[in-house]
């Protein structure tokens, strides 16, 4: 079989995810040949878990300014871009100028401007690009989407969809990186694109009109001042103040967290451990949005990022009948644990209720690690290439415009007032 070189750029906690799996059980047909990272310490531990985590041997590190050298040093067939969200659409354009075909993690950009600039580089390199939506991949996600495909309740005139991220998960977004707009294009497109994505997998459509309001509500330090909050502190590592905090994220108590960004933190400044209730938050916790699709189906979505429980309901009104989902994942840190933890599934549920039978549940295949038990079922698509798929889970650069033309669309309302419509923003 041949073997295809596989290039990261950015190698904080999701890029481990890619390579931990590649040297685990794709050695035969993956080879990792570089890292890139604007932080050469926190490369140094990636190449450290790739020793005595991994059992696999050290790779070529270059800083993000010697990434045309890494290309071409390593001539890798793919480049994996586990960057942060703003940077994405730099690495995918050069790798494929450079000829690579490229992985992204979503999303796979953040507004109209970059991902136009995708399209074209695509049109103009011929290159391939694929991103990863994992959750398409969970048993119960494939299910819903057989039994919508088998018309088991018949047209969906309307979904309510309903996702809760709770006060460990939800609250990591207001710690990191993310809670600046700029990086993360807010909740809407870093995390929502996920949620889209799978109504755009869901209803074989694609979103028309957005319409979406939106605030920092809980996070932020005027909501902890409203709520009786006196005392604050900017980090967590060597704040006495945090020491009684419920939200407070002690890197020094987790090895991994500790190695991968406390000990690093000196070459690039990057904070990871920020106060959720401190200052310079540009992130919304409270949205609401309401997306008419093409084909004439109506949705309301929320997304709230502080709740007690992590997970989705998510319920689809057609001609024929309903068909209610309800799902509640195990709560998990980034990079703060194993990846098989991160989405994984505590409980499930789907029921469909016939307009003139009586309501039944739908049995659901038990998926086996993160994401519902949809990441090893992905990664085996990433990396073997197995036969064809009747769902056409495998997402596309396509597919992945499509998904972030939501969430862009909702930031647009947001600020406006006013409802979007997509084809004025971007032609796909």
């Amino acid at each position: 079989m041949i073997s295809k070189k596989y290039a990261f750029v950015g190698t904080g906690g999701r890029a481990e995810f890619f390579y931990g799996e590649i040297t685990r059980n794709y050695r035969e047909t993956a080879e990792i040949v570089g890292f890139c990272d604007v932080n050469a310490a926190r490369m140094a531990y990636a190449n450290t878990l790739l020793v005595e985590k991994y059992g696999y041997h050290e790779v070529p590190v270059y800083k993000a300014h010697e990434f045309d050298r890494m290309i071409a040093e390593t001539q890798p067939d793919a480049v994996i871009v586990t960057s942060i969200d703003r940077t994405h659409h730099r690495y995918i354009i050069r790798a494929m100028e450079l000829g690579c075909d490229v992985i992204s993690e979503k999303p796979m950009t953040t507004d109209v401007e970059k991902c136009q600039e995708i399209l074209e580089a695509i049109e103009r390199t011929g290159q391939k690009l694929r991103v990863t939506f994992n959750y398409r991949y969970a048993p119960h996600n494939t299910k819903i989407r057989e039994l919508l495909m088998e018309g088991t309740i018949g047209e969906v005139l309307s979904v309510n969809f309903e996702w809760l991220l709770n006060t460990q998960h939800g609250a990591d977004y207001f710690r990191r990186w993310h809670r600046d707009k700029r990086n993360s294009g807010g909740l809407l497109v870093h995390k929502s694109t996920h949620h889209f994505d799978l109504m755009n997998f869901w209803l074989d459509s694609k979103p028309d009109t957005v319409f979406a309001m939106g605030d920092l509500r809980f996070y932020g330090r005027e909501n902890a001042e409203n709520r009786g909050v006196t005392e604050f502190y900017q980090r967590v590592h060597g704040s006495a103040a945090a020491q009684n905090d419920p939200f407070a994220l002690h890197l020094k108590d987790n090895e991994q967290l500790k190695r991968m960004y406390l000990d690093t933190e000196q070459e690039d400044g990057y904070l990871r451990d920020q106060s959720v209730f401190g200052d310079n938050i540009s992130i919304e916790d409270t949205m609401g949005v309401m997306v008419k699709y093409k084909n004439k189906t109506i949705m309301n979505y929320s997304l709230n990022a502080y709740l007690p429980w992590e997970g989705f309901n998510v319920v689809f009104n057609g001609t024929k009948g309903r068909l209610e989902v309800k799902v509640v994942e195990q709560s998990y840190v980034n990079a703060g644990g194993g990846k098989e933890l991160e989405g994984a599934v505590k409980d499930k549920q789907i029921t469909v209720y016939p307009q003139f039978a009586a309501p039944y549940e739908v049995e659901i295949e038990e998926g086996i690690g993160g994401h519902g038990g949809g990441d090893p079922v992905m990664l085996r698509d990433i990396f073997e290439r197995p036969a064809e798929d009747r769902f056409r889970r495998a997402a596309s650069h396509m597919d992945g415009a499509w998904s972030i033309m939501t969430g862009i669309a909702a930031n647009r309302s947001m600020a406006t007032g006013l409802p979007v419509k997509v084809d004025q923003l971007i032609q796909l």
